[in-house]
């Protein structure tokens, strides 16, 4: 029943960014009626709307996408057990030490997974979330690895440049798939409306051309990225708690995560492990290569 909710909200939710995007879309168009006659300028504003406002708008909402599709509970530090108020604690203390001025949200989703991730609009407006796996399979020691990692991620301003590099990719791909679709459908005659066949092939295009950007430019900054924020949580929890953290993802890698438990796609790039791949596909590199990195700092 929770996982049918979940899709429910998810759905609903897509929707209702889709049709946000497409007013402010006529909106644009109606106020700048002189794009009409720049070639290409309605599909220039089309992909730029969509591109970047879809990214933007689900930075915007991360937070509660997380409480929504996660299943994230934001602990409430009137009610809150030793164990979350350690976590609290933690959280805040390594904030602090990392730059961030406004505390960050702290909540707990009910998974075997054993991973965490932090995502917000901004470093000041952040949400830092574990899952049960993860507090009941790591010790303290390890656990600040784990949450100096995910602070750096906030203080390094990943959730917004990862945000704006996808914003580029989607306009990109948006973009090109549009006139690509209508060179190999129309060729040169410009005078027909879209076609059922356009339609297929532009499909076909946005899927291709945004598998390519993803291999060639998405994967490789997120992988460089978790090196960087692997560093940030060795100088904020320490070099040997970062690595006996990873040490532990190791050993935990394969429990068993139950269909459903993977929340919300966007959520995925962030968290502290991503799932094993081929290491083109992958938005994390592997353990052992964060560790070797971190043992040679």
């Amino acid at each position: 029943m929770q996982f049918m909710k979940r899709i429910f909200m998810l759905v609903l939710a897509n929707i209702l960014i889709m049709v946000a995007l497409d007013i402010v879309y006529t909106i644009v168009i109606s106020l700048f009626p002189g794009l009409q006659v720049i070639a290409n300028g309605p599909l220039i504003v089309l992909s730029l709307v969509w591109g970047f406002g879809g990214a933007f708008l689900s930075l915007a909402l991360s937070k509660q996408f997380a409480k929504w599709f996660q299943g994230v509970r934001v602990i409430d530090p009137d009610r809150a057990g030793p164990e979350e108020r350690w976590l609290i604690s933690t959280v805040h203390s390594l904030a602090r030490e990392a730059g961030i001025t406004t505390m960050p949200e702290v909540g707990i989703w009910d998974s075997p997974e054993v991973n965490a991730f932090c995502t917000g609009p901004t470093k000041n407006s952040a949400l830092v979330a574990v899952s049960t796996g993860i507090l009941q399979r790591m010790d303290r020691d390890e656990l600040q690895g784990v949450l100096g990692h995910e602070l750096s991620h906030a203080a390094n301003g990943d959730m917004v440049t990862m945000t704006l590099i996808q914003g580029v990719v989607n306009s990109f791909v948006i973009f090109a798939s549009f006139i690509l679709a209508r060179l190999l459908v129309r060729g040169d005659d410009r005078r027909r409306g879209d076609s059922f066949l356009e339609m297929v092939v532009r499909w076909v295009l946005e899927i291709t051309l945004s598998l390519l950007a993803n291999l060639v430019i998405v994967y490789p900054y997120s992988r460089w990225r978790e090196y960087r924020a692997d560093a940030g949580g060795a100088r904020l929890a320490g070099k040997a708690r970062m690595i006996a953290a990873l040490r532990a993802l190791q050993d935990t890698f394969r429990v068993p995560v139950p269909q459903g438990a993977g929340g919300h796609p966007a959520l995925a790039s962030f968290k502290i492990s991503g799932r094993p791949r081929s290491a083109l596909w992958s938005t994390h590199p592997s353990l052992e290569d964060r560790i070797a990195a971190l043992e040679r700092l």
